[in-house]
């Protein structure tokens, strides 16, 4: 099947000329690269967190492969699925799946379930496409949505995806899709989203899970973010650093209400 793209011309420009523009704004191409394990991405409109967004997909050596970990805002299909064939289009052309990884990931997991229906309408992991794309563009994803569940459940579940990862012998680099703290006050926000950060800087899902729920921060990816954590130390991740923050009221100038944008890297 073919994967249609249901936010072009909502969160990105619609056509292949005005996104390339877009992005050649947002994306040091002649940034120095780092050989990362994954990569925290936001998946909001470009205009408001594009440049976290290219910001810190410039500081990463792009694979073949991108293993894209999606939320699933729609609730739509299984709590933990994944494509493992098909094409995903957007303006920039079309992206194949990665059929051996995504294959042998699923093979190796109790939890994922192949389910191209909980992504056909999910926007999480489109964002990202255009940014890989612009950079290499024959690269090939595996896409996974995870849904809201127990933080031992994205344990299990980051161990089963490393697990049929180095089955296959390949290098690829893991993405986790999600904005931070939706609607509230900048200071507000920026205080919550840096218990978060510093969560995932020391690379630690179960505290994580907890400061998000403990402190109600409504960062709608923690469940692909405490997911790469458990991924990317499964692959033998020992760090893990912030390389932009802001808010949508550094764009808008409405500082009442913003949503937090993070970019990480884990290596």
């Amino acid at each position: 099947m073919i994967r249609k793209p249901v936010v072009a011309g909502q969160f990105y420009p619609q056509t292949e000329a005005a996104l390339r523009k877009m992005l050649s704004g947002l994306i040091d191409t002649g940034s120095e690269k780092q050989e990362v394990k994954g990569v925290v991405m936001p998946h909001a409109g470009y205009v408001y967190s594009g440049h976290v967004a290219g910001a810190t997909i410039s500081k990463a050596a792009i694979k073949k492969t991108a293993i894209i970990l999606g939320t699933n805002h729609t609730g739509s299909g299984e709590s933990f699925s994944i494509m493992t064939r098909g094409i995903w289009a957007s303006p920039l052309g079309e992206v194949k799946i990665d059929i051996e990884i995504a294959e042998s990931i699923l093979r190796e997991s109790t939890l994922l379930k192949e389910d191209a229906s909980a992504h056909l309408y999910e926007h999480s992991i489109e964002v990202q496409v255009p940014f890989l794309q612009y950079i290499k563009n024959d690269i090939k994803i595996v896409p996974i949505l995870v849904s809201s569940r127990s933080v031992r459940e994205y344990q299990v579940l980051g161990k089963e995806i490393a697990d049929g990862f180095k089955k296959i012998g390949r290098s690829a680099i893991f993405v986790a899709s999600t904005d931070f703290t939706h609607y509230e006050p900048k200071d507000t926000a920026e205080e919550k989203d840096r218990l978060a950060i510093d969560a995932i800087l020391a690379l630690d899902e179960e505290k994580l899970f907890k400061a998000v729920r403990e402190n109600n921060i409504s960062m709608c990816g923690a469940a692909p973010t405490c997911t790469l954590i458990s991924v990317c130390k499964n692959l033998g991740a020992k760090k893990a650093g912030l390389v932009k923050y802001q808010t949508s009221g550094d764009v808008s100038g409405d500082y009442s209400s913003v949503v937090g944008y993070a970019g990480l890297v884990i290596w």
